[in-house]
């Protein structure tokens, strides 16, 4: 069997909504360059990568192929690499990703993106539920403020409730 790295909705509109009125992504510049080192990585290990796109209904500025729904350009998909719509926060639910990754032989899956607290620990959770061994990289996965919790706050507190459902590892120690 093998391992994937799975990307959790890195588009175009959580780094720009800051432009427009919204708050601003924690450590967007990190996050962007640990998620192209962990791509990197397992593309020379011959690892599959998977883009996890999430999608709103046409006529939106997220719906299928429109500017904000396109992976953020520094971390672009090759050709070759799985794009998987996603309408919910779990990336498993109503899409192509299970029977995808059990296309590929994967029984371990190795997580970052964003949000924190909805689509990454969403999905975390049901890959879980779905038998795979996951690894979620406590340094490569963001959120935004909320009214109550910095961001920082929010991501320490996820990192430490996801124990059960995944190994913590830091970006220096992910093996493909």
């Amino acid at each position: 069997m093998g391992k994937a790295l799975l990307i959790i909705d890195m588009q175009a509109k959580p780094f720009v909504w800051k432009n427009y009125g919204g708050k601003s992504l924690y450590q967007e510049e990190r996050l962007l360059e640990q998620t192209k080192c962990l791509i990197d990585q397992a593309r020379m290990r011959n690892s599959p990568v998977f883009y996890i796109l999430f999608t709103e209904q046409e006529g939106s500025l997220r719906s299928e192929n429109q500017p904000l729904w396109q992976v953020h350009e520094q971390i672009a998909p090759l050709e070759q690499e799985s794009l998987i719509i996603k309408y919910h926060a779990d990336s498993f639910l109503e899409s192509e990703l299970h029977s995808q990754l059990q296309d590929y032989g994967i029984d371990a899956l190795v997580m970052c993106g964003i949000q924190t607290e909805y689509c990454v620990d969403t999905t975390v959770k049901s890959a879980y539920s779905h038998g795979y061994h996951v690894e979620l990289v406590t340094d490569c996965h963001s959120t935004y403020d909320s009214d109550g919790l910095t961001a920082e706050q929010i991501i320490n507190h996820h990192n430490s409730i996801l124990e059960p459902f995944a190994t913590l590892v830091h970006s220096s120690e992910v093996q493909f």
